[in-house]
């Protein structure tokens, strides 16, 4: 395709702005790093190790491999232990204890637990459609909503 001048025309109003704008965000860094172009050119930089310490990532490495391996050993000294009082309490009592389970019983056809509710996973869009095609299913239950004729009134009353 061949290129319009519009598209040319922006091109260079673009490489113009970059150049402008460049200097400035230059000077703008320059300001925020204390960089003086007038000033002195030479800035003496303290020692880095005075101000934060150094290490190498050999010795990084070392420290996290070695502070693993300890919380691995103390992991499994705290299960061995867990494992040791619980078969003390099991045995002391004699008895199995009773769990309270929180699970949800849902319904598989309306799709709600015990209490009503939607499930949390479940979208609210997908809610709202399950909702509307529930209404649509319960109105066909229902039987037909026509208006009765003087003479269907008129039966019913002398049932």
């Amino acid at each position: 395709m061949a290129k319009s001048l519009r598209s040319k025309w922006r091109r260079k109003c673009r490489a113009i702005k970059r150049i402008r704008y460049g200097a400035k965000e230059l000077e703008r860094l320059k300001k925020t790093l204390g960089i003086d172009e007038n000033g002195a050119k030479d800035i003496e930089m303290s020692e880095i190790s005075k101000i934060a310490t150094v290490v190498d990532a050999k010795t990084i490495k070392e420290n996290e491999q070695a502070e693993t391996n300890e919380q691995a050993t103390e992991d499994k000294q705290a299960e061995t232990n867990e494992q040791a009082t619980e078969d003390e309490q099991t045995e002391t009592n004699g008895e199995t204890m009773d769990v309270d389970t929180n699970g949800r019983v849902y319904n598989k056809k309306t799709m709600r637990d015990q209490y009503g509710n939607y499930p949390v996973w479940m979208n609210k869009r997908k809610i709202a459609k399950h909702k509307k095609g529930r209404a649509k299913s319960q109105k066909g239950n229902f039987g037909s909503h026509k208006r009765l004729t003087r003479r269907q009134k008129k039966g019913m009353r002398q049932n």
